[in-house]
């Protein structure tokens, strides 16, 4: 496995954030993945944690909320979601979208369905791609799940223009520069599944170096600055039966992105490592048909 980055000896003033899709509607064998699932969240303690494709329905408990009892910590946790377009999935009570779970209560949320370009056909219109966010204990983390294919670009890039204004919207203005004055606490940080290497143009907008309908934005790639090898491969047909039986070719599509650390007091928002995690079984079963991500954030007002 990747992965470098284990249980801490002290959280001492870092904030850990895990994100991974768990895939618990579309992919088989959940009744063992999610045992998985909790085993690598006991193992890497993070403080926080961002899950898409979480699901609820009248007869099936939420997945988020499963994983959040079943685990070693005490979590708080809460989900965003919605049922697909008519016709689409045959159990119309079901809500699909995203979950997060924090150490510490979690204080307000917001969700958003994210809109598509137009001529999007019927399942690609039909499925809530979504943005959920969640500010607990003062920090605002954001999870979203983007439209799914190579051919999807359009569709994505609307929503990442979406998403940074969304973002800002919630933010107010906790993130303005002010001359001689340096910013406090955490920047933004918006974790999931983009669906979307790195070369393309919506992971470019959000990393700050082109710009989408005449916009631009900075939010630091955790992997990019501070990853600990390799390319990063976050759905990988080589090692994952899952991700091989989509026959497509091994990429990275997973990101923890962190907003502007610049002038930010105490050294806030200062991405420390990022290691990608849930790649080999620690139970007998991968846990989903994605690998994680785990990264380190200074986080210099820490609570005790």
């Amino acid at each position: 496995m990747s992965s470098s980055i284990d249980r801490r000896p002290s959280p001492e003033g870092t904030l850990r954030i895990l994100t991974l899709n768990i895939g618990s509607l579309f992919e088989p064998d959940w009744d063992a993945r999610r045992h998985e699932i909790v085993a690598w969240i006991d193992r890497l303690d993070p403080d926080v944690i961002t899950l898409q494709e979480v699901q609820e329905s009248e007869g099936t408990p939420n997945t988020a909320g499963w994983l959040a009892d079943a685990a070693e910590a005490s979590w708080h946790w809460a989900f965003g979601g919605e049922g697909f377009d008519d016709g689409i999935w045959p159990d119309t009570s079901m809500r699909f979208g995203s979950a997060v779970l924090s150490r510490w209560p979690i204080e307000s949320t917001s969700y958003h369905r994210l809109g598509v370009a137009d001529g999007a056909d019927r399942i690609v219109a039909g499925i809530p791609w979504e943005l959920f966010g969640a500010r607990t204990q003062g920090i605002d983390v954001f999870s979203t799940h983007l439209a799914p294919a190579p051919t999807h670009g359009a569709h994505r890039q609307r929503q990442v223009v979406e998403i940074d204004r969304l973002i800002r919207s919630a933010r107010g203005t906790l993130d303005d520069l002010v001359p001689g004055r340096p910013r406090t606490g955490l920047p933004p940080i918006l974790c999931g599944d983009f669906n979307a290497e790195a070369g393309s143009d919506e992971i470019r907008f959000l990393s700050g170096f082109t710009l989408l309908d005449g916009v631009t934005t900075a939010f630091q790639d955790a992997w990019a600055v501070a990853g600990n090898g390799g390319a990063g491969f976050t759905n990988d047909w080589t090692i994952n039966p899952y991700a091989a039986a989509l026959n497509v070719h091994r990429k990275r599509i997973d990101y923890v992105f962190v907003g502007d650390p610049f002038m930010r007091s105490g050294g806030a928002g200062r991405v420390l490592a990022c290691a990608v995690v849930a790649d080999a079984p620690l139970t007998g079963i991968v846990a989903s048909d994605h690998a994680g991500l785990v990264a380190d954030i200074a986080w210099p007002d820490r609570p005790a």
